[in-house]
């Protein structure tokens, strides 16, 4: 049974309290008292902090963290100075340096962002208990965690790209980015960060002034200075540079993807890992230059005025932006379509020539990463879930294909007689959700078979159908569902996955398996079926779930039937 219930789940410490009451504290094992004037001896998990403890040493001075259990912690180390004021739409400059030690306990600022709606519906809130950060231009910050400081150890460096798209999110918004049980599970040293974000970090202005010519990317810039230094100052921490695994979901694995075509960028990661983020970029400088003119419109500026964004509070900034793309964009529809996102004007990387010279996988893998193995999936259900929408399960055949009918018209009977085939006895919104969550799932095949075309380095697949049981099962393998399994977080992201015992079971399965692609380039470990790398003609995905098998072609009548 799931160890979360959504009709009642008592805290921890009430359980252990009304069960020693109850037991009378007979069969409780006792901590053993301290004499007079002593301390107790420390738990195995004890947290340590203060002068002397878990200090390592960066280019940019020194930095203490703490110590919990086997593992050290530092939080907030800046890799780059602040991005407010002069140094606004610039690309990163290095961070200044400090004299004696900086405590680095607490995460540092966030990019200033919009963070969405999701807080305001008691479901999605419950599901995913965000962290709020203080928000700031000054956001370039590292997270470390690490099971050695200066020890020589040649650990695996997993460095997380967050998601939210290119415009909000943070290396510390989920609790499921914690890295403590994933740098103790594997002794890997994992890494997350933050960076700029939305119009802060990808506003091209490089038609009104030379000296912004980068300014569409250096979002994706500061993700390369956080990779040098990372290449610069991991070694200090436990970490092997020259094993290193960039990984990310949604955007964050749209950002992994992006940084496979950056020359900037090759050889400071050695694998990559795409999550449900196999999306094409089509960011030209055309389309971005048509964005920054209608933001100085809305903002009453011309070109030659373009000092002046650097001292307009964000708030304005971004009023004007959402102004803007309000105006101008199509919404989404009913079927979530990377294609369809495309067409659309946004703050994203820039197809520059320069700095991102094409855009990768599209369709042809970048030459520039050929060497570099990946591990790209998907989950079932992505975008299309009952989160925040019980009457959604009450769905009829018939409205399944009025949805059909208006979005793909034409191809509704179709599309629909495909999906059934397989799977004839789902419910209609499950029929229905399969069917809408089936582009991120091309997206990700095309993106593995692209990778495979390039006989250099293997491309492997999976698809994570794994189905919580809160709220009924309602969310089920929903858009985020499997990083808390990745980080070795199933326990502590209880309000997603439901914790005990078949969580975990998932978990390890899951964990291994990132860590060993971090290790060795091979998700292959003795807890899963053999591994198999993508081919285009068998499409082998690894299936994720309470049992995981490789099937070939599970899907392919169904998505040839939304080609």
């Amino acid at each position: 049974m799931d160890r979360l219930s959504i009709v009642s789940a008592p805290s921890r410490r009430n359980m252990l309290k009304g069960a020693a009451l109850a037991l009378g504290g007979a069969t409780l094992p006792l901590l053993p008292e301290a004499s007079a004037g002593e301390s107790p001896a420390p738990a195995a998990d004890a947290l340590t902090a203060g002068a002397g403890k878990a200090e390592a040493q960066t280019r940019a001075g020194r930095v203490a963290g703490y110590r919990r259990g086997d593992v050290f912690t530092f939080k907030g180390i800046p890799y780059g100075d602040t991005t407010a004021g002069a140094n606004r739409f610039l690309p990163p400059r290095p961070p200044k340096a400090w004299s004696g030690v900086r405590s680095s306990r607490s995460y540092g600022p966030v990019a200033p962002q919009d963070k969405g709606t999701g807080r305001l519906n008691d479901e999605e809130a419950f599901l995913f208990q965000w962290n709020d950060s203080v928000e700031g231009e000054d956001c370039l910050r590292v997270n470390v965690w690490t099971r050695g400081i200066a020890d020589g150890g040649k650990r695996p460096v997993m460095v997380w790209l967050h998601g939210g798209g290119f415009a909000a999110g943070s290396g510390n918004d989920l609790p499921a980015f914690d890295g403590h049980n994933l740098a103790k599970r594997g002794d890997v040293v994992v890494v997350t960060l933050n960076h700029r974000l939305n119009l802060l970090g990808f506003l091209d202005l490089s038609a009104h002034d030379p000296a912004f010519a980068r300014s569409g990317n250096v979002g994706m810039l500061d993700i390369v200075a956080a990779l040098e230094w990372v290449r610069d100052n991991i070694a200090a921490f436990g970490g092997d540079p020259d094993c290193v695994t960039i990984f990310g979901q949604s955007g964050g694995g749209a950002k992994v993807s992006t940084l496979m075509g950056m020359p900037a960028a090759k050889g400071l990661f050695h694998r990559a890992i795409v999550q449900s983020g196999s999306f094409r970029l089509s960011n030209t400088s055309e389309r971005s230059q048509q964005l920054a003119g209608l933001l100085l419109k809305e903002l009453g500026l011309t070109g030659a005025d373009i000092a002046r964004l650097q001292a307009l509070p964000y708030a304005e900034l971004r009023r004007a932006s959402e102004a803007v793309l309000a105006r101008v964009n199509t919404p989404m529809g009913p079927i979530f379509d990377t294609r369809r996102l495309s067409r659309n004007l946004g703050f994203g990387p820039v197809l520059d020539g320069d700095v991102l010279p094409a855009a990768p996988f599209a369709p042809d893998a970048p030459g520039v990463t050929a060497d570099v193995p990946m591990l790209i999936g998907t989950t079932l259900n992505e975008f299309a879930t009952g989160i925040n929408h019980p009457e959604y399960e009450a769905m009829t055949i018939d409205e399944v294909r009025a949805r059909l009918a208006s979005a793909l018209p034409g191809k509704a009977d179709a599309v629909l007689a495909a999906f059934r085939k397989r799977t004839p006895d789902i419910s209609p919104f499950d029929l229905w959700s399969r069917i809408a969550s089936a582009r991120v799932r091309i997206g990700a095949i095309e993106q593995a078979t692209s990778k495979a075309a390039q006989r250099r380095a293997p491309a492997y697949l999976y698809w994570f159908t794994w189905q919580t049981r809160v709220l009924d099962g309602r969310p089920r393998a929903f858009h985020c569902a499997e990083i808390p399994f990745i980080f070795a977080n199933a326990e502590i992201c209880e309000n997603m996955t439901g914790g005990g015992k078949r969580a975990a079971a998932l978990e390890a399965r899951i964990a291994d398996a990132w860590i060993a692609f971090a290790r060795t380039g091979s998700p292959n470990h003795r807890g899963l079926p053999e591994w198999r790398p993508f081919q285009g003609d068998s499409r082998a995905t690894m299936l994720l779930d309470d049992n995981c098998s490789l099937v070939e072609n599970l899907d392919s009548e169904e998505l040839a039937s939304l080609a």
